[in-house]
């Protein structure tokens, strides 16, 4: 007897709703975890970076073991581990133990989210049917994005920081039983080699771990120490052996030919940059908003707000510009405007008005970065063949995670050290934070200009409605 498919899209796509959350929901919490355990302000980035540099990290090995091994059996044990280090971030007593957890809870994410999606397009047969499924997969992870910040504020404000990991534990509990009733079990057909790649995995990850570390020891050490250099030499010579690895697997983690095809190499620098600007910007003002303008958790989240009601308008428009215009103008348009939301945004300060600057610059930047999102989206499958489209996907959301958690290391290295270097000065606290929080939003414009280029260098695709629905798939 066949199963109803829709019970199955409510256990996947709250699954998927979880991840998204915890991904923005943190970011008002940062402030409370500062205060609370201690944390170096150069530190406490990791909190952030923790996750998603494992959560794209292992995201193609995650895919990769669910086809393997089962696709319900891996996102059941992806929602435990998902849920056992959300109770144990709760309970986090040090920085280190919180950092460790934050990783653990990535790699979670990392085997839930593959599998969850996987699960989805076995399910729902291609049409109308997988067309509805999609569309309310996307929408609500959207809308956990956007959500993220308004919970994380209710949470923190009415309870404490603690409770934007434990509350992800009752669902991973429920969702976990739910799904052996539930959920089909399937597995990838038989053809191919049957290998994991844990080494592709282990080096790739290790190796931007280590480029991380050595961008954020800089700021205390300086760029010439040896820690420094010697993490940064060591970082790029595991990059350098996984390269050499995938080259030589027989089932590459990530398929080296991806990258001769144009597009795909320049929609993963954009999605790259893009998430660089993104995680840089939103962990910046987050700080900047309850530490310099004084606000609560609940009212920095509903401060963000309007960006994220931005994003989703801007994701509805920017997919009808591509189609009337092609990629090319929407994705440099999307630029554009990410690069004036963050310019105006770094022209707050403690006591400016937030409807002249924070809610215009926020605004712009929230149409800017899906505006550059989109098309990136759609070029990087545009030109990859039906059966590479799949690895195409897993590449380009690897590369968002990735570039956010390097980009993120890099902005605030430079902010934090901005920041010291005013206190040195003889600036008062307030005002070294309101440079420190300029700085690094002038270096996100950077990133964004930098994306400009990649969209100058992408071919131009006015895509087909068969390419709009694998882009959808992409993002």
């Amino acid at each position: 007897m066949s199963r109803n498919p829709w019970p199955t899209l409510a256990v996947v796509a709250v699954a998927q709703f979880m991840v998204v959350l915890d991904v923005t929901i943190v970011n008002v919490a940062l402030p409370d975890i500062q205060q609370d355990l201690g944390f170096s302000a150069s530190a406490l980035q990791w909190v952030i970076s923790a996750y998603t540099l494992l959560f794209g990290g292992f995201l193609l090995l995650g895919g990769r073991v669910a086809d393997l091994v089962g696709r319900r059996r891996m996102f059941v044990i992806g929602l435990l581990l998902f849920g056992l280090t959300s109770l144990l971030a709760g309970l986090a007593q040090s920085p280190d133990q919180l950092i460790v957890l934050r990783a653990v809870q990535g790699l979670g994410g990392a085997l839930l989210s593959p599998a969850a999606f996987a699960i989805l397009t076995v399910t729902f047969a291609h049409g109308r049917e997988r067309n509805i499924a999609m569309g309310i997969w996307g929408g609500l992870a959207g809308l956990g994005g956007t959500l993220g910040v308004i919970a994380g504020g209710v949470l923190v404000d009415s309870l404490s920081w603690r409770w934007i990991f434990l509350v992800n534990v009752p669902f991973a509990i429920v969702l976990a039983l739910l799904a052996p009733s539930i959920v089909a079990e399937s597995r990838a057909s038989r053809t191919g080699p049957r290998t994991f790649d844990v080494a592709g995995a282990l080096l790739s990850t290790a190796g931007l771990l280590a480029i991380v570390l050595g961008v954020i020891r800089a700021e205390p050490l300086g760029w010439s120490s040896f820690e420094v250099i010697a993490l940064l030499i060591g970082g790029a010579a595991l990059l350098f052996a996984f390269v050499r690895v995938e080259a030589r697997s027989a089932a590459p983690l990530v398929p080296l030919t991806l990258f001769r095809v144009r597009s795909m190499t320049t929609s993963t620098l954009a999605l790259a940059l893009n998430g660089a600007a993104f995680l840089a910007m939103f962990f910046l003002t987050a700080i900047f908003l309850q530490q310099v303008r004084g606000l609560t958790a609940l009212e920095t989240g509903l401060e963000f707000l309007p960006m994220g009601f931005a994003a989703i308008a801007s994701a509805v428009v920017s997919a009808q510009l591509v189609t009337r215009f092609g990629t090319k103008p929407v994705q440099i348009g999307g630029g554009v405007l990410s690069i004036a939301g963050l310019l105006l945004l770094s022209q707050a300060d403690a006591t400016s008005s937030y409807a002249a600057t924070v809610l215009p610059g926020l605004v712009l930047f929230g149409i800017g970065i899906i505006a550059v999102g989109t098309p990136a989206s759609i070029s990087a499958v545009a030109d990859v063949t039906h059966e590479q489209a799949g690895a195409a996907s897993g590449v380009v959301n690897a590369g968002y995670q990735i570039g956010g958690a390097l980009g993120l290391a890099i902005i605030t290295t430079f902010s934090t050290s901005h920041v010291e270097s005013l206190l040195g000065d003889g600036a008062q606290p307030q005002e070294a934070l309101v440079g420190g929080f300029e700085r690094g939003l002038l270096i996100a414009a950077v990133f964004a200009a930098a994306n400009i280029l990649a969209a100058l260098a992408a071919p131009r695709l006015r895509p087909t409605e068969e390419q709009m629905a694998e882009a959808a798939v992409a993002a």
